[in-house]
């Protein structure tokens, strides 16, 4: 446990083996102590297990163990102050994937001494050898804010449910990480609040309540008036959406502008509720996705960073400027993400993340005086990233000419002058976005085999827009559907794509995409490979005790997204896989997690059990451990194994 981070030359062996993309990363995460002197990281320690590691940089062969368990892996952590971290737990290879929502909350000194658990997890495996304060919370309990400024408190949200067993409301308490004493801060809180924003000393000061269908925005000023309502949204209309308070009492919201309705950064007005012009943001053909950055909580803004097709930080600091440039200098062609204690002073520290399309990343530590220049460690050195595939982005039109984003991975040994096999790689979601200029390790899977893989951000998709998002709205399993179509053909007419050879993949809604690209176009495709799907949009939609689906998404937001199982009745028999299964006619591959509360299992039984009764019988597999996606490595290490054996079978 006292070793170097591992900084292994890469690896030789062609192609990688499955692990080198899928298995545990080396360092998971990295963070400097409020002063810049010590850095903890999360990294193997023993037993296969991560652990909570920390170096003085002023003595940089010190590393300390600060926590480790022999029964899970250290999660999240974050500095309370200088001397002491706050940590969660997390046990990938359970038999109860619930046990994965509920990690606990643990507090330790950066020299591993009097570790206290404060929230307890449901695994009491987790917690030998821990000092349990007498006063721990319930695992119903979730970290909220960490104040800055060696407050010695964290804030965590209580969480209540309605009768439903859905989650109602989330209130705040103050929580001391030594004595486990925790205070309300609910000061009168609205009914339904369950996401908040806190101000720098850990101080409600919004709050935002989801119930029947409506949004609303409530705003604490720092006078006894208590809360006001400054926003009342039907669900998926908000016309402006909170990102980010800085200081006190200034608010920054995302709202659309231009024809695009492209989401722009800008100041509410908390007299009008309206956002101020000009906007302080835009990225044109993007959402704003991401936050002003300051010295320290409610210190001045130093600069913006935001994600367009790849990550940009933008500085108005004169020093953090200079610094950003000497950096890229030394780590050129990537994104060097800085973040800094006593930023722009002489003694700044600056912790960086370093990362491209081809390498999945590097932490270094740069500090001006006294002078220090060094990296920590690689995420995955067992990747090579000479040996990588470049990651391109494009915008093309669908088939009603609507903008279609997509990204291109293409083979690292392609055969030269012939067409490619192909992927069509499917996000899930559908209401997110799917990428970014980063390495997307299922992607350079796919290329590292000989595969052209095409990741379309079809309609639906947020990131792009209003308009782009609005265009998928009852369009789940039609325009959707058609938006990957019409990015195989795109692949096909200009990409090297070889039309006889197309694969349709996805996980979660990706899963259920390929389903549907299966019937609505069964001439376009070889073969299938669908994980966690959807196999019957309205079996998903209804009530089981067995899903964590919400009563109130069921009842609003996805009668808004997908439709209305009732008034819309013959479009959910023409997008429901179970209904269609004769329809489906190529080779698939279908895996499903036994523990999934997201898509329970008996939507993959359901849709097997058509398609043997019409007579094509798919490729099988459950998982009885895993939820809504794959956490056990040697599960990680089987499905991937199937994935390469089945695409080198039909498209060879």
């Amino acid at each position: 446990m006292h070793a170097a981070p591992a900084d292994a030359p890469a690896a030789a062996a062609w192609p990688p083996p499955i692990r080198a993309y899928f298995g545990p990363a080396q360092i998971e995460k990295a963070s400097l102590s409020q002063s810049g002197r010590w850095l903890a990281y999360t990294a193997p320690a023993g037993q296969g297990r991560n652990g909570l590691l920390v170096i003085d940089l002023d003595a940089p062969q010190q590393i300390t163990a600060a926590a480790h368990f022999a029964d899970a892996d250290i999660g999240s952590f974050h500095w309370v102050g200088d001397d002491r971290l706050v940590f969660s737990v997390a046990e990938p290879r359970t038999a109860d994937a619930d046990l994965r929502f509920y990690p606990g909350l643990f507090s330790v000194r950066r020299d591993g001494r009097e570790r206290r658990e404060l929230v307890s997890t449901q695994a009491e495996t987790f917690v030998t050898g821990t000092l349990s304060s007498s006063r721990k919370l319930s695992p119903l309990h979730m970290l909220l804010d960490v104040p800055g400024q060696g407050s010695g408190h964290v804030v965590v949200g209580a969480m209540h449910e309605d009768a439903l067993g859905d989650l109602d409301r989330v209130s705040p308490l103050r929580l001391d990480v030594v004595t486990g004493e925790a205070e309300s801060l609910a000061l009168g809180a609205p009914e339904h609040a369950q996401s908040w924003l806190f101000g720098p000393r850990g101080t409600p000061r919004l709050a935002l309540a989801f119930h029947g269908g409506r949004t609303r925005i409530y705003w604490h000023a720092a006078d006894p008036d208590g809360w006001r309502l400054i926003g009342d949204f039907e669900n998926e209309h908000e016309r402006w959406w909170p990102q980010q308070l800085v200081g006190a009492d200034e608010l920054y919201v995302t709202h659309g502008e231009g024809a695009a309705q492209d989401a722009v950064l800008a100041r509410l007005d908390l007299d009008t509720g309206r956002p101020v012009e000009p906007a302080l943001v835009s990225t044109p053909g993007f959402d704003f996705d991401g936050r002003l950055l300051t010295a320290y909580d409610g210190g001045p803004v130093l600069g913006v960073r935001t994600t367009t097709d790849a990550e940009t930080t933008v500085w108005f600091s004169p020093a953090m400027k200079a610094v950003q440039t000497e950096i890229d200098r030394r780590l050129p062609g990537r994104i060097n993400r800085l973040s800094c204690r006593r930023c722009g002073e002489p003694g700044m520290t600056v912790l960086v993340k370093s990362w491209s399309d081809i390498e999945p990343g590097e932490y270094w530590v740069w500090r001006g005086a006294p002078a220090l220049w060094r990296r920590v460690g690689r995420v995955r050195p067992a990747i090579d990233p000479r040996r990588m595939a470049k990651l391109d982005f494009r915008r093309i039109q669908a088939r009603d000419g609507a903008d279609l984003p997509l990204w291109i991975t293409r083979p690292t040994d392609p055969a030269a002058g012939h067409p490619l096999p192909a992927v069509i790689l499917v996000h899930g979601g559908p209401w997110v976005r799917g990428s970014s200029w980063a390495f997307e390790p299922e992607a350079q899977f796919l290329a590292s085999r000989g595969y052209l893989v095409i990741e379309p951000e079809v309609r639906g998709s947020t990131g792009y827009g209003y308009a782009h998002f609005r265009a998928g709205w009852k369009q789940y399993g039609e325009g959707m559907i058609d938006d990957l179509a019409d990015a195989a053909r795109w692949a096909v007419a200009h990409a090297g794509a070889d039309p006889k050879r197309l694969c349709v993949m996805g996980a979660s809604y990706g899963g259920y995409a390929v389903l549907m690209s299966l019937v609505r176009h069964p001439h376009l495709y070889r073969c299938g490979v669908a994980a966690a799907a959807v196999t019957d949009p309205r079996l998903w939609m209804k009530w089981s005790a067995s899903s964590d689906v919400s009563q109130e998404a069921r009842r609003y937001d996805l009668r808004t997204l997908i439709g209305d199982p009732a008034t819309d009745a013959a479009m959910f028999d023409r997008i429901s896989p179970v209904l269609q299964a004769a329809r489906i006619q190529a080779p698939l591959l279908l895996a499903f997690g036994g523990a999934d509360r997201r898509v329970p299992i008996e939507q993959g039984t359901r849709l097997r059990d058509a398609l043997q009764a019409a007579g094509h019988d798919p490729q099988w597999v459950v998982y009885p451990g895993e939820g809504h996606g794959w956490s056990d490595p040697d599960d990680v290490d089987d499905y991937y194994r199937r994935v390469e054996a089945f695409l080198a079978s039909e498209l060879r």
